[in-house]
């Protein structure tokens, strides 16, 4: 398909009219990464007119904005958002809530400027776009299979990292909004494991980039599923086990790595590498100690599981894994089955370390801690719910993989004792009430064999 669009027509001074308006909003959304640190500044990447500007309805402006901020480490470029713009003369009131501002010069001076993904004319465009693969401007579209024209959108509100919106009930399209140049793990995975037959994970319909920088993603959209975390605290709520669940769950999450390591490169994990790695947790927990004096008790036993992960040899398997998992991120279907979804990783992390191959205890240890999490909000806190969760996933997990991750535990506790104390400051830092949480997982973590 030709390229149906170019770049507006006045980019050097679409910006600074802007500015003031973005200095305003961005700080204000839930997936903007600088907060706490002041704006000083805008530098547009790329400007793209989706929908004209100029003509009798909507505009739809789509913009790559480096958002300049102070304490950056030296040498690192700014973070670069990805915005999508509706711009009206009048805004109906039924947009009111989107928006960001009327522009008083450059130009569109007079203009009406708003969160385009919350407007049903212009998030149903973005659909039709990627129905049709081809170039927009710098925009690249692409699609595997024939979509059907028309899906009614809706945003959904949940999100905090990015934006999502679900078409008709059948596809849901995640948006990045902080981009970096290479492959986005959320479209490489899911694509390999569609490669190698892997069910578990619902394959790319859709997607669209820039350069190198992947933008949003359109999977089919798992309707009638429910999330393992709310599933989870429905079971304690009631007073039921969860065992069979995280059982299942367990062989789904090994189905999944097996299906990576059949895909992509793996490697032997290097004992130089574990020393690094045991290195880079024992610096986080004298940090986090010195932030958190309650763990200060904890630090010699913590150091110990450290130590011993350092000492384990070399010759563990390395691979990409999902590198975020916990039970927020796994769907169970009206069938019983489960799904893995969000491949990101951990959006404040560089995208190079997010692709890096890793060990697949990572994984697994993030999901341990989630039963932790869950148990913690029933009351009583039923720790012991929490432990046999904890069995029965790994033991799952050993039926799928053919080894259990409990049987070598260097890394498995290093890798779920460097989450808890992540968590430990988290918590000190946001919720209080939350700490005993993670400090009970140190006192089990620091002191059992």
């Amino acid at each position: 398909m030709p390229e149906t669009a170019s770049t507006t027509r006045a980019p050097d001074a679409l910006l600074p009219s802007l500015a003031p308006l973005l200095h305003e909003w961005l700080p204000r959304q839930r997936w903007f990464a600088g907060k706490g640190r002041r704006v000083t500044g805008f530098t547009l990447e790329a400007a793209t007119e989706l929908l004209p500007l100029d003509g009798p309805g909507p505009g739809l402006l789509h913009l790559l904005v480096r958002v300049e901020q102070p304490g950056r480490p030296a040498g690192t470029p700014a973070d670069c958002y990805q915005l999508l713009l509706g711009v009206r003369t009048q805004l109906p009131p039924r947009l009111a809530p989107a928006l960001i501002g009327r522009l008083r010069q450059g130009p569109l001076a007079g203009r009406a400027v708003y969160e385009g993904l919350r407007d049903p004319r212009l998030a149903g465009l973005l659909y039709e776009r990627l129905r049709t693969p081809g170039r927009t401007g710098p925009l690249r579209f692409h699609a595997t299979t024939a979509l059907p024209p028309a899906l009614a959108p809706r945003m959904l509100d949940a999100e905090q990292s990015n934006s999502s919106l679900v078409y008709g009930d059948s596809f849901i399209l995640k948006i990045f909004r902080r981009v970096s140049p290479g492959a986005n793990p959320d479209l490489e995975l899911p694509l390999a494991l569609a490669g190698a037959g892997c069910a578990r994970v619902p394959a790319p319909v859709a997607w669209f980039e820039s350069g190198a920088s992947t933008l949003g993603v359109l999977q089919p959209y798992l309707r009638n599923s429910r999330d393992g975390w709310r599933l989870a605290l429905d079971a304690l709520a009631d007073g039921r086990e969860f065992t069979a669940e995280a059982r299942a769950l367990g062989r789904a999450t090994a189905e999944v790595h097996l299906a990576l390591a059949e895909a992509l490169p793996t490697r032997k994990l290097q004992r130089s590498e574990t020393e690094q790695l045991a290195a880079a947790m024992d610096r986080r927990l004298h940090a986090a100690a010195q932030a958190v004096p309650a763990l200060m008790p904890y630090v010699p036993g913590l150091r110990a599981v450290f130590a011993a992960a350092s000492g384990a040899d070399g010759g563990s398997a390395v691979q990409r894994i999902h590198g975020d998992l916990h039970l927020g991120q796994t769907l169970r279907g009206s069938d019983g089955g489960w799904a893995v979804i969000d491949f990101e990783g951990e959006p404040a992390k560089p995208l190079d370390e997010r692709r890096s191959p890793q060990p697949t205890v990572r994984d697994v240890a993030g999901m341990l801690r989630s039963f932790d999490y869950a148990a913690r909000t029933h009351r009583p806190w039923n720790a012991d719910w929490a432990a046999r969760c904890r069995a029965a996933y790994c033991t799952g997990y050993a039926e799928a993989a053919g080894a259990d991750p409990r049987t070598d535990p260097a890394l498995l506790r290093a890798y779920e004792t460097d989450k808890a104390v992540y968590e430990v400051v988290y918590e000190a830092r946001h919720r209080p009430d939350w700490l005993p949480v993670p400090m009970s997982a140190i006192e089990r973590l620091s002191t059992s064999r």
